[in-house]
């Protein structure tokens, strides 16, 4: 498992990409960074964009030459200044950032790529999510909530960069097509929006995230126990002791020992912030006898209250 956002979608990024939030609510970086069990398949797609392109050496433009690329770009180009785009937004270094004009850009971008390649349209989603404006949302609602002939998202990947970005603006007129995407028959798309849902106090998000809870999909009910203990509830409990137990994780179906790794962190960070004393013998037992030095001091640092570290991206 990674906790980063898409481009993350293996390291976002954050996790993820920020608005005012109320203050109980930490800031999105820390949120989507330290709580965020990210969709594999996601992780996958993008894994084999840095594998492809982590090698090339930056080109030292900004971030209105790589949208004008986008625009203007050959096909193949277009869709790789978006990915670039992504890149140089994490930074939130350039002055073209703070103009209301850029954003306008970027959404008419996102936009006029209805029908352009798909990787255009998911690294614009993403590239948005991380500007954080609000100005974005209702070209990102629909992108996520677009249909195709038979009714099915036309490109689910792109929707659930979509989704994402919505949770990292945290915008209130997002939160309705959020819960209903917490119903998607897609397992990518519910396990995306139940993390999104994170980011919004009402009591309608939190009722989409106890259901999810109950999830037959180990991703989704993770994503919805994690997304509850950014809220300090205690109704995530039950799924983060699930999480906390290496032996339940070895019995998961396609699992990989990082993978296990990386749940057992993200679920001790969690856990670390529920004020739930049935929590603190699991990370007890993690800390004392886990395999992985990763995990025994994550849970060390846990215990003694201390903030857990931060994944490179």
């Amino acid at each position: 498992m990674t906790t980063v956002p898409p481009d993350d979608p293996a390291s976002v990024p954050a996790q993820t990409s920020e608005a005012p939030e109320p203050a109980y609510r930490q800031g999105t970086p820390f949120l989507v960074l330290q709580f965020f069990i990210f969709p594999l398949s996601i992780v996958a797609v993008c894994v084999t964009v840095f594998v492809i392109f982590g090698l090339i050496a930056s080109e030292g433009k900004g971030p209105r030459q790589y949208l004008d690329e986008v625009r203007t770009g050959s096909a193949n180009r277009r869709w790789q200044a978006a990915f670039e785009l992504t890149k140089v937004l994490q930074a939130h270094r350039d002055p073209a950032l703070k103009d209301p004009r850029f954003v306008e850009e970027a959404v008419r971008t996102l936009k006029e790529s209805a029908g352009d390649d798909p990787r255009v349209r998911r690294y614009l989603a993403l590239a948005l999510g991380r500007l954080g404006d609000r100005a974005a949302v209702p070209a990102l609602l629909e992108a996520a909530r677009d249909a195709g002939p038979d009714g099915g998202h036309p490109d689910p990947e792109t929707q659930i960069y979509a989704v994402w970005a919505l949770g990292a603006i945290g915008d209130a007129q997002a939160e309705p097509t959020l819960v209903e995407l917490a119903k998607s028959e897609d397992a990518g798309v519910r396990k995306t929006a139940v993390h999104a849902l994170g980011s919004f106090p009402v009591e309608a998000a939190r009722a989409a995230l106890v259901t999810a809870l109950a999830d037959t999909v180990e991703d989704v009910r993770w994503n919805a126990a994690v997304a509850l203990a950014r809220r300090r509830d205690t109704a995530a409990v039950p799924v983060l002791l699930e999480m906390l137990d290496r032996s339940r994780l070895a019995h998961v179906q396609g699992m990989t020992d990082d993978q296990q790794v990386d749940a057992l962190v993200q679920a001790i960070e969690a856990a670390s912030v529920v004020p739930d004393p049935r929590l603190r013998p699991a990370v007890e037992a993690l800390r004392d006898h886990d395999p992985s030095l990763k995990v025994r001091e994550a849970a060390r640092a846990a215990l003694e209250g201390k903030p857990p570290a931060s994944p490179s991206v």
